[in-house]
């Protein structure tokens, strides 16, 4: 029995050209459709309803839809139209970008880069070739050291693989906890801090306050208000934004302890996600006016738009 062979996945490039090779006349009618609407940013459904709308023969229709480059359209997000010119940005999977031009007179094909293309897109507003004066910023030195996800299913989960980066790091290197305590010791409203004073200046005396007050704290009723023990926590290094009570104050002192013992990706982001963030929640309303008073949320007030800050 023969092992089966790999085979390589075409580019894009190839694809298009394949689909010339066996369907030259279909494609070219396809692509003149294209060009027929003048310079431009064809959308997706315009690309599909020009395919539907091939008149005259309903097998030259199945055989681009159904081929190659039927593939191509599905996955289409925009086409830029500058006659004979038909450039095509294709996202066949998540994170994935490939760009594509032809000339639909001379019927070649050539595969684009990202600058390329965004050059070619470019001249649908000035088709003078200026690149001897084109303003270039080069972001790369902010982006070099951030951690950046190299799997599609990452994407639309940044924060979660954000969450795991900063926990492996401080698994790894006891240093990297140092960013951590510059954070909660910077944190501050209005001017005043929120989670740690000067009194805690390093992680060894971050840790052993912890400990002092997760003492004191676990002797209180779990329903305490903070004003019966701010001036303790004080006193330890800690402000008032570890919670409202006995029991919320030590929830989130375990947490971080646990972080400084072993850091996991969902104990940093339970911690991080109770660290008092938002102060002002601004609404704005298309209505005009509405009532100032428990009214968020409610049918009436659908067009509401709130904004955290």
């Amino acid at each position: 029995m023969a092992n089966p062979k790999l085979s390589r996945i075409p580019s894009l490039r190839e694809r298009v050209e394949d689909t010339l090779s066996a369907y030259r006349n279909d494609l070219v009618s396809l692509l003149s459709r294209y060009v027929a609407q003048g310079k431009g940013i064809l959308q997706p459904h315009t690309l599909i309803d020009e395919l539907d709308n091939i008149i005259g023969d309903e097998q030259a229709r199945l055989r681009l839809s159904d081929g190659p480059f039927g593939e191509v359209l599905k996955s289409a997000q925009e086409a830029i139209v500058l006659p004979p010119y038909v450039a095509i940005a294709v996202r066949p999977r998540p994170g994935v970008w490939e760009y594509v031009r032809v000339n639909v007179y001379e019927l070649s094909v050539e595969q684009l880069s990202v600058s390329e293309y965004l050059h070619f897109k470019e001249a649908l507003a000035d088709e003078e070739d200026n690149k001897y004066f084109v303003l270039g910023l080069d972001f790369e030195p902010f982006n070099a050291s951030f951690p950046r996800p190299s799997r599609s299913s990452s994407i639309g989960n940044g924060v979660q693989f954000l969450n795991r980066h900063l926990s492996s790091n401080m698994f790894r290197n006891k240093d990297s906890l140092e960013p951590l305590l510059n954070f909660l010791r910077a944190h501050k409203y209005k001017g005043h801090g929120l989670m740690l004073n000067d009194r805690i200046q390093s992680i060894p005396q971050l840790q052993a306050a912890l400990a002092k007050a997760e003492d004191h704290l676990s002797k209180l009723p779990p329903d305490a208000p903070y004003s019966e023990f701010e001036y303790v926590l004080q006193t330890i290094g800690f402000e008032r934004g570890w919670g409202d009570t006995a029991i919320h104050a030590l929830e989130m002192m375990h947490l971080l302890l646990d972080i400084l013992q072993a850091p996991d990706p969902s104990t940093l982001e339970t911690f991080l996600g109770k660290v008092p963030m938002v102060f002002n929640v601004i609404i704005l309303s298309p209505h005009g006016y509405f009532g100032q008073a428990n009214v968020l949320g409610l049918p009436d007030t659908g067009g509401q738009v709130c904004i955290k800050c």
